[in-house]
C-alpha cells in the first residue's frame, strides 16, 4: 500500500496548486492448473494464469480499479485459437499473442457518488441472480464457455463496457444500467475440448450433406444496439426481493439454416444471428433459522429454439421461455451446508416443433463440509436433467495451507445420453489439481 500527493495546478485566475492524497493498492494472483482426461489418461490442459491488480483511492472517496488476466494454455481443444471470438465487441476481445497465449481486460471502471447516486464507470461485471451450478438471471454479461460450465462463474464471465447507476428511495434500492458494448457468448469451435453437439443447442445435418457455417451477424450500432436494465430491491416482511427488468440481445446467437444445391449436391449454410428479447423476473429469499428459501425467475419474451424441421422457418422456433429456480439451503451442525434446486424452462409456444421438451427440469444438490477453522473444504456438486438422464458429478477437495496459497484436487465426471447437454461430453471426464498464490 502506497500514499503519494500529487500536485495539480488548477487556472482560478491565477495559477494556485492544489495537492490530492491518491492511494495505490496492487496485487497478483497465479493460478495453475493440471487436468487428466480419465478416458485415455491424455492431457486435458495444462494451464497458467497471472492476474495483476491494481486500485487507485482518491481522497474524495472515489477509486479506479483495473485487472488484466494472461492466460497460456499448453494443450489443443482449450487453447486461445479454439474459442470463436465473432461474439466479442471491437472495444473487448482478448489480445491473442499467439495460440496458446492470451491477454485480456477483466475490470478497469471508476466508481464514487455524486450526491446520493453511486456510479460505477467502465469495463465490469453485473451479476443479478445467484443460482448454483446454473444460471436464471445472471445473463447481463454473456459468458465463455471455453470449460462448457465448468469454469468459475467469475472466471468465465466476460466483463463489459457498462454504465452502472445505483440509488436509493425511501425502502428501495435502484439500479439502472446502459451496456453499449455488443459482446456475447464465446463459444467454443468445432474441434474443440468443449464444442457443441446436442441436437438442442446446435442443429445436426444429416449424413451426406455439406455444412457451410457462415459469420456471424452482428449489432454494430453503440446507441441503437445497446442492452439497457432496471432493478428494484427492497427487504419485505423478512424477505429479500428485487424485480428486474433487461432489454438485450440474446447472447446466443440464433442459428438459421437454408438448403441449397452446389454441384448438385445438398449443402446446409448455417447464418448465426443476434435477436432482442425482453427479460421480465426477481429473485426473493428468506431465512428461517438454519434455513434458507430462496428463488429466482425469468421470463424471455422471445427465445429461439432449434427446429425438429430444419426446412421450416429456417430450422428455429421462436417462443417465450420461463425460467425459475427454487432452491433451499440447510446450515447444518458439524459446518455442514446442504443445498438442493428445482431448476425448470418451459417453452410457452410450439414446444412440440423443436428438440427439447416443453418442460425442461434440472435438480441440483451440493453439500459442503469445512474443517481446520475453514481451510479443508470437502464438497460435492451434482447437477442431473431428468428429461434426458444426463448430468454431471463435482467432488472436489481444497486446503489453504497459508493466507496467499490455496491447493485444490477435484473431478468433473459426466453421464447420461449423448444426445444431452451434459452427455454430449461423456468422453471428457477429468481429473482436476490446482494451486493459486497470490502476492
Amino acid at each position: 500500500m502506497n500514499i503519494y500527493k500529487i500536485i495539480l495546478f488548477c487556472l482560478l485566475g491565477l495559477w494556485q496548486p492544489v495537492v490530492i492524497a491518491i492511494e495505490f493498492n496492487s496485487s497478483m494472483t497465479a493460478t495453475s492448473q493440471w487436468m487428466v482426461n480419465t478416458q485415455n489418461s491424455d492431457s486435458q490442459s495444462l494451464s497458467l494464469t497471472l492476474v495483476p491488480e491494481m486500485n487507485v483511492e482518491f481522497e474524495n472517496d472515489w477509486k479506479l480499479k483495473s485487472s488484466m488476466r494472461f492466460r497460456a494454455e499448453a494443450i489443443d481443444g482449450l487453447q486461445i485459437n479454439d474459442i470463436d471470438r465473432d461474439g466479442y465487441s471491437d472495444f473487448s476481445t482478448p489480445a491473442q499473442l499467439n495460440d496458446g497465449l492470451e491477454l485480456e481486460l477483466r475490470e478497469l471502471y471508476l466508481q464514487g457518488t455524486i450526491g446520493d447516486t453511486f456510479l460505477t464507470l467502465g469495463n465490469q461485471q453485473i451479476v443479478w441472480g445467484k443460482a448454483d451450478g446454473l444460471k436464471v438471471l445472471d445473463i447481463v454479461n454473456p459468458q465463455s464457455f471455453r470449460e462448457f460450465i465448468l469454469d468459475d462463474f467469475d472466471s468465465s464471465r466476460i466483463p463489459l463496457w457498462t454504465t452502472n447507476i445505483e440509488r436509493t428511495v425511501a425502502d428501495w434500492d435502484l439500479q439502472f444500467i446502459w451496456i453499449p458494448d455488443q459482446t456475447y457468448h464465446a463459444l467454443p469451435k468445432q474441434n474443440a475440448s468443449y464444442a457443441l453437439t446436442s441436437p438442442e443447442l446446435v442443429p445436426i445435418a444429416p449424413e451426406g450433406v455439406k455444412v457451410n457455417l457462415e459469420k456471424a451477424r452482428k449489432p454494430n450500432n453503440i446507441l441503437l444496439d445497446s442492452d439497457v436494465g432496471l432493478r428494484a430491491a427492497t427487504f419485505w416482511n423478512g424477505w429479500d426481493i428485487t424485480f428486474n427488468y433487461l432489454y438485450q440481445y440474446n447472447n446466443l446467437a440464433v442459428l438459421r439454416q437454408n438448403l441449397s444445391l452446389a454441384s448438385g449436391k445438398p449443402v446446409v449454410t448455417i447464418t448465426p444471428e443476434y435477436e432482442r428479447t425482453h427479460v421480465f423476473g426477481g429473485t426473493f429469499s428468506n431465512a428461517y433459522a438454519d434455513w434458507v428459501v430462496r428463488g429466482e425467475v425469468g421470463y424471455f419474451t422471445d427465445h429461439y429454439f432449434i427446429a425438429k424441421n430444419s426446412l421450416q422457418n429456417q430450422g428455429v422456433v421462436k417462443s417465450p421461455e420461463l425460467h425459475y429456480v427454487l432452491g433451499v439451503d440447510w446450515n447444518a451442525p458439524w459446518d455442514i451446508l446442504v443445498s438442493g434446486q428445482l431448476i425448470q424452462s418451459w417453452v410457452i409456444k410450439d414446444a412440440d416443433k423443436t428438440t427439447r421438451d416443453k418442460l425442461d427440469t434440472t435438480l441440483t444438490g451440493l453439500i459442503r463440509r469445512n474443517f481446520k477453522y475453514d481451510t479443508l473444504i470437502v464438497e460435492l456438486l451434482v447437477i442431473a436433467n431428468t428429461n434426458n438422464g444426463d448430468g454431471i458429478i463435482r467432488p472436489k477437495i481444497s486446503y489453504e495451507w497459508l493466507d496467499n496459497v490455496k491447493t485444490w484436487l477435484g473431478m468433473d465426471i459426466f453421464y447420461g445420453d449423448s444426445k444431452g447437454v451434459f452427455g454430449q461430453y461423456g468422453d471428457n471426464d477429468r481429473v482436476v489439481v490446482g494451486i493459486e498464490i497470490s502476492f
